[in-house]
């Protein structure tokens, strides 16, 4: 394996920026210094001069879609993205065709993954009404989480029984992350939708149906019951302002038993954002309101709120130009959700060191990840260098996903991904991939 020196970044971890060399060798961090000099001729060397060297990223929540929905996105196509927008490790979502609910259909994906993928991957376990046995097969050291959907989406694998629910909280060896909205109060709001407007429901109905209250509902019951049986729990993409009382900012998040996140969406749109995007824009949770999203940042920033993620869930154009209640839930997020997060540096509201806690550090803590999520001697060599002055246009010829579109399409981004190293090796300089190899590994847990 090449040995690589990265010299003159500005190095973003840990709570600090100093500039510093870093010497990577056999994938793995050798060396950080003031001055390193390469020892030996067969070093790659690359000047940082003037960009920022962060931990790779890591997305706990991506939907590559495979098996079985590959119009949509592949592992490769969704690790090719990914890699463009710095995020070097991601976890797969289970809803896909077969869903991944046996022990064996989740090792068929971990050899696809190390087949195709550029990224570093691990895959969250399906829990259903009737799969706890197999739920409490699963090893704990090998596999990310156990996901549960408490309301429906894409690929229904809607967890509704209370008792069934009960017991997986109880019985889980595994970390439990889940979807909360609450099925019943949906169904009712999408009736009344449907009686007033027929199949015309205007987008702009989306956070009205999938409701503030269909969120809080579920979310403060899978904490209740998190609370009675001691479960791990963590719950993916908090939309909405309420939801965050529930959560603590009192606790180094080392010692926190349940948890929450944010993704990208909720922090750039809102539902004024509609009436332009339309169902570009539909997700599940909903978009929700200004109120919401300003909430939203402020629990990120203070603690309330651990993980930012993307939730990446593409679906191809002509599936998203159906009516609503047709119109998939989801968009292609890996890509440009860094340069998204950069954008809020360069305003103001968020610092360089507080992005790398929330995408690199504590993703890495949550999930107990062995040696990956900072810049330390001895960790895994995936690394993001960024020009923060090197403005680009979201536009066709650029985007990487397979789905061919981007909710951030029109966007001009300040700064760019130039740089992405996957255990030390360069898989993406300057708007292009390296020719593929398998440099990508399974992800390694500590617990």
């Amino acid at each position: 394996m090449k040995k690589v020196l990265i010299k003159n970044a500005r190095v973003v971890n840990e709570g600090k920026i100093k500039e510093a060399d870093v010497f990577i060798e056999n994938g793995v961090i050798a060396e950080i210094g003031e001055s390193i000099s390469p020892k030996s001729p067969d070093v790659n060397i690359y000047d940082a001069e003037g960009t920022y060297l962060l931990p790779g990223l890591i997305d706990d929540q991506v939907h590559f879609r495979e098996p079985g929905l590959t119009h949509k996105d592949t592992i490769e196509s969704g690790s090719k993205a990914a890699v463009a927008g710095g995020i070097t490790s991601f976890f797969e979502m289970p809803n896909t065709l077969p869903q991944t609910t046996t022990v064996e259909l989740l090792e068929e994906k971990f050899q696809m993954a190390a087949e195709s993928s550029y990224a570093n991957y691990s895959f969250m376990f399906g829990g259903t009404n009737d799969n706890l046995e197999e739920i409490l097969k699963v090893d704990p050291k090998k596999t990310a989480a156990l996901k549960l959907f408490l309301g429906s989406s894409t690929g229904n694998m809607l967890v509704d029984d209370e008792k069934v629910l009960e017991e997986i909280f109880s019985k889980s060896p595994l970390l439990i992350a889940v979807h909360c909205e609450d099925e019943k109060t949906i169904q009712e709001n999408l009736q009344e939708a449907i009686e007033r407007y027929g199949e015309d429901i205007p987008m702009e109905l989306h956070p009205k149906i999938r409701s503030e209250e269909a969120c809080y509902l579920s979310s403060s019951k899978a904490v209740a019951l998190a609370k009675k049986t001691g479960a791990r729990l963590h719950v993916f993409h908090l939309s909405t302002a309420k939801e965050i009382g529930l959560f603590s900012n009192k606790k180094p998040l080392k010692d926190k038993k349940i948890t929450a996140e944010v993704c990208v969406h909720h922090l750039w749109f809102n539902d004024s954002d509609y009436a332009k995007k339309g169902t570009l824009i539909k997700w599940n949770p909903a978009v929700k309101t200004k109120k919401d999203q300003e909430a939203l940042l402020q629990g990120l920033l203070d603690g309330h709120i651990d993980v930012l993620a993307t939730d990446h869930a593409p679906h191809t154009k002509e599936e998203k130009k159906n009516k609503y209640t047709k119109a998939p839930s989801g968009g292609p997020l890996v890509q440009h959700a860094l340069p998204a997060m950069l954008q809020f540096h360069h305003q103001g509201k968020i610092s360089l060191e507080k992005i790398v806690e929330k995408m690199c550090h504590n993703p890495a803590i949550l999930y107990q990840i062995k040696d990956r999520g900072y810049i330390r001697v001895g960790y895994k060599a995936d690394l993001v260098l960024v020009d923060l002055n090197a403005p680009w246009a979201v536009q066709p010829d650029n985007i990487v996903y397979k789905c061919g579109w981007s909710p951030f399409e029109g966007v001009t981004f300040k700064s760019r991904v130039t740089h992405t190293f996957v255990n030390g090796n360069l898989v993406y300089k300057n708007f292009k991939h390296q020719p593929f190899s398998k440099v990508a590994e399974r992800i390694e847990f500590d617990r």
